[in-house]
């Protein structure tokens, strides 16, 4: 039953997001990442409101004591997190036609697991391997020709898009297949509260390289929701399109936020 009403919820998702997000057309593409429409701005703006509170009052505060931490710590800590989204990336890969890709990142898995002790330390970059770029549903489903949708702000969560909503759900409920670990020869499984877990510590990281950054975005924007606005809908185009110019900002739960860089 679960499965059923998670299945229709995603096909309503889509469903509005192909209609909104293209304009009346059906030809559907990536490059429609750059349309997305503000359809609820009103709203969008007093639970962004709500999640500057909620930063300022629990994550900004947490944030800053993590950014004490010893510099090795915080290091290890994100090269973890990010081993661990691999197995976001991975099946992505292979969804989008990626096959090289995704052996390279199955091989850098695996080295940065064992020989990296889970992570911890990244071998892989160590040995040559190529650039790490992160995939997720969300960028899949654009690969896929599923157009944008409406541009929405969730509580605690923050900017995405109905389509990206589409794809976290994918992660958060559909996802337990990908999450499967070795340990010791046995196989593991990483639940939701694991999963919940490891973008709750990726958000307090991010937090943490970004306190300044943000601070002096707030600070120079004339209006900073339509900037965090516009920085998030230019890095989906350039994550969806792999490309290298362009701001830099990412959702929490999708595989860590990433540094703001304004190039």
């Amino acid at each position: 039953m679960k499965k059923i009403l998670i299945s229709s919820l995603l096909a309503i998702l889509l469903s509005f997001s192909a209609n909104a997000g293209s304009d009346g057309e059906k030809n559907l593409s990536k490059k429609d990442s750059r349309q997305t429409k503000d359809c609820f701005e009103g709203l969008n703006r007093a639970t962004f409101s709500l999640n500057q509170g909620l930063d300022k009052a629990i994550l900004k505060p947490v944030a800053k004591a993590y950014r004490s931490l010893p510099s090795p710590v915080r290091t290890g800590t994100s090269n973890v997190l990010v081993n661990l989204s691999s197995l976001i990336t991975i099946p992505n890969n292979v969804l989008q036609g990626q096959f090289k890709t995704a052996g390279v990142n199955t091989g850098r898995f695996i080295i940065n697991t064992t020989v990296g002790i889970l992570g911890l330390f990244d071998v892989a970059k160590e040995m040559g391997f190529s650039e790490y770029e992160k995939e997720d549903y969300g960028q899949t489903l654009a690969v896929w020709g599923v157009g944008p949708g409406c541009y929405i702000v969730l509580p605690v969560l923050g900017p995405s898009t109905l389509r990206d909503t589409a794809g976290s759900f994918i992660n958060v409920m559909g996802g337990d297949p990908y999450y499967n670990v070795s340990a010791h020869g046995n196989n593991h499984y990483l639940d939701r509260s694991d999963y919940m877990l490891t973008k709750t510590v990726s958000a307090i990281d991010f937090r943490s390289k970004t306190i300044d950054s943000f601070d002096n975005l707030e600070k120079n924007s004339l209006d900073f929701y339509a900037s965090v606005k516009s920085l998030y809908i230019q890095d989906r185009e350039r994550k969806i399109k792999n490309t290298k110019t362009g701001a830099t900002i990412e959702i929490i739960y999708e595989d860590d936020w990433e540094e703001i860089e304004t190039q």
